[in-house]
């Protein structure tokens, strides 16, 4: 048995996912050779630190009760320093601007040689040139499949399952938000905003939607697309973004009438990274409703190949971090 002793840095949603997912797992990890122990986890507050392993579902407890876990006052990159481990699972909020503590954290872990797994765009839309570099210099293995589809396996799938393919474009859906409030106001004939408020209500949207409703949210998952699979070395500048906020429930129900429906497409290749909303036939692959999410892949030997699975969700997005987990330790 393997023990591979990790911390959870940010415990909002996605970080309370993966500890929800890893007790959900033990016994799977525990069937392939894997003890998972988390020796950290760290919120905005501060931190729980036990070497021989946190309680997970008191932390769990501790966090939906009082607002935090944080019995220590230290930062994440405190407990990277000084805590003994291998394995950052680094889910701390996005920020495109500065990247956040999630960058210096990711930093801070190759600096010390520890691996990185991440849900966090923020730092990889700035500086994934750099990051890859520190990583490679380090030898610490850097996995990020949770940064752009929820469950859907799009890296992974890209990278891995079709090496050996010529990619010519992925494009897609790549925002449930943005899905759900389009096929509501085509569903329910009534306005944006109307929309953008009941999903607010339902937590599908943010308190402030604008990364998501504006395209930033699909770029940056572009961007991240663009470096890791198409080898460019690109920023969030170099997209081409429209948003959804102007489209009309008048606009939605004319192209439904000539067999169209409008959806918040981002398409990256080798020359051109662009999200903007487009027309996409009712019955094609691409037209799927909710907070579903759909990438199709047209590769050279395979032809389009075409995924579909939740985009968001604290367990949905906790699952691509066991995966990625799984990759790194569990052929060990």
């Amino acid at each position: 048995m393997k023990t591979v002793r990790c911390s959870i840095l940010g415990f909002g949603a996605i970080g309370q996912g993966v500890a929800e997912v890893l007790l959900m797992k033990k016994e799977y990890l525990e069937s392939i050779g894997l003890e998972v122990l988390v020796v950290a986890v760290v919120d905005s507050k501060g931190a729980t630190v036990n070497p021989d392993g946190v309680d997970l579902a008191d932390c769990l407890s501790r966090k939906r009760t009082g607002g935090t876990v944080a019995i220590d006052k230290l930062t994440g990159v405190e407990v990277i320093r000084s805590v003994d481990h291998e394995l950052v699972i680094e889910t701390t909020p996005t920020n495109i601007v500065t990247g956040g503590a999630g960058l210096q954290n990711m930093i801070a872990a190759f600096e010390t040689g520890k691996d990185v797994i991440t849900s966090n765009k923020g730092p990889l839309t700035l500086k994934y040139r750099e990051l890859m570099e520190a990583a490679k210099a380090a030898g610490s293995n850097f996995r990020f499949e949770a940064t752009v589809g929820g469950s859907m396996p799009i890296i992974n799938l890209a990278n891995e399952v079709l090496a050996g393919n010529k990619l010519r474009s992925i494009k897609g859906i790549l925002n449930g938000t943005c899905n759900y409030i389009l096929t509501r106001m085509l569903e329910e004939r009534a306005s944006y905003k109307d929309i953008l408020a009941e999903s607010m209500e339902l937590g599908i949207a943010e308190t402030d939607p604008t990364y998501d409703v504006e395209g930033i949210d699909t770029a940056c998952k572009l961007v991240i697309l663009a470096n890791s699979i198409f080898g460019l070395d690109a920023t969030y500048r170099d997209v081409e973004v429209t948003g959804i906020t102007k489209i009309t429930p008048e606009a939605l129900e004319m192209a439904y009438e000539r067999g169209h429906v409008i959806k918040l497409i981002g398409e990256v290749s080798r020359e051109r990274i662009h999200v903007a909303p487009r027309l996409v036939p009712i019955n094609h692959p691409l037209a799927v409703k909710g907070t579903l999410n759909v990438a199709s892949i047209d590769t050279e030997l395979a032809g389009e190949i075409t995924v579909t699975g939740k985009g968001a969700g604290p367990i949905e997005t906790a699952s691509a971090v066991l995966s990625d987990l799984v990759a790194i330790y569990g052929n060990r």
